[in-house]
């Protein structure tokens, strides 16, 4: 194998040094959304053997009645998006009619969403086992003036 020269080992190590550096500055000051930078906080928490294990989901229930999970696909909204901001929605619910209006952009021919609504499953767990038990937290609702 051939060895480096200076230059590309000292370039080696300085890219080294930056990225580490980044990496410290976005642990210590950055958020989620600095990939890969960031604190990768959404890895931080770990729930107790017996607290139950939450689910988080957006409904939308349209003109028609018929309840739509609300996703990247349909209303381009990522779940980690509203799990990031959750504790927006709770505090403004009217920050959900944004969701409606995105579903209406990639869903033209679809019936108006009258209602959203940012539900939390709370799937119970006991001694770190699934009970097959859960209840649904509403959140925050949106629903259309009429």
């Amino acid at each position: 194998m051939a060895e480096l020269s200076t230059t590309a080992r000292a370039t080696r190590v300085i890219a080294t040094v930056v990225c580490v550096v980044l990496l410290l500055a976005g642990s210590a000051w950055g958020q989620d959304d600095k990939f890969p930078f960031g604190p990768f906080s959404m890895y931080a928490g770990v729930n107790g053997p017996n607290e139950p294990a939450p689910d988080t989901r957006v409904e939308g229930t349209d003109s028609t009645g018929r309840v739509i999970v609300l996703a990247e696909r349909n209303a381009g909204v990522r779940r980690a998006e509203i799990e990031g901001q959750e504790g927006a929605y709770v505090a403004d619910p009217a920050r959900l009619a944004r969701i409606a209006d995105s579903y209406q952009r990639l869903n033209p021919g679809a019936p108006a969403l009258v209602k959203v609504a940012l539900i939390v499953r709370e799937h119970e767990i006991r001694h770190s086992t699934a009970t097959g038990r859960w209840y649904d937290d509403v959140r925050a609702v949106w629903e259309r003036p009429s």
